[in-house]
């Protein structure tokens, strides 16, 4: 393995990191609704438990609204009582056979619950990077001690490492600093 091959492998690494974290994001709820808040809601259908949207479907009435569409007569009460049991704390209203989801307003005790919630994922994320860039460390001292590679290229390879870490955690701030923007914003 040679410092290309460290140096892009921590890359791909860390960006599957970032796109992690952004689908973290998207599962903290903030005042408006989307579609993929209920996507971690499972329903019992016929015996196995599958993804809502594999039993329904999900879209948005209003800005504040999610509205579900059974794909069968039968299942809309096991699809509100799914979404009642989730951890989400949202309130599902039946309308024949359309299902009214609407999102609570958020308190400033609970805004400020998710922005730590926010925070802690960010560091969460952070620390990943960071386990990256000392593995990838690793690896270039490893070649320098099997003789593979010489001291200056060490150097440069962890100075690299240093200035990727460094960009890869500035993105993590930039993301939690908009979402935490966005929880508070009533």
């Amino acid at each position: 393995m040679s410092i290309a091959d460290i140096r892009k492998t921590a890359e791909q690494k860390m960006a599957r990191t970032i796109e992690a974290f952004k689908n973290e994001l998207q599962k903290v709820r903030t005042g408006r609704a989307h579609p993929g808040l209920l996507d971690q809601v499972h329903v019992e259908y016929y015996g196995s438990m599958l993804p809502l949207s594999q039993v329904a479907n999900v879209s948005l009435l209003d800005a504040r609204t999610i509205s579900v569409q059974p794909w069968e007569k039968g299942m809309g009460a096991k699809i509100e009582k799914a979404i009642r049991e989730s951890d989400l704390g949202l309130n599902p209203s039946s309308q024949g056979d359309l299902l009214r989801v609407p999102m609570p307003a958020l308190t400033e005790e609970r805004r400020k619950e998710l922005t730590k919630v926010v925070r802690h994922a960010g560091e969460d994320a952070k620390v990943a990077v960071r386990n990256l860039r000392r593995d990838a460390n690793e690896h270039a001292k490893k070649l320098l001690k099997d003789k593979a590679i010489t001291e200056d290229e060490e150097r440069r390879s962890l100075d690299e490492m240093q200035k990727l870490t460094d960009r890869t955690v500035a993105e993590i701030d930039k993301l939690v600093a908009a979402k935490e923007a966005e929880i508070l914003a009533v």
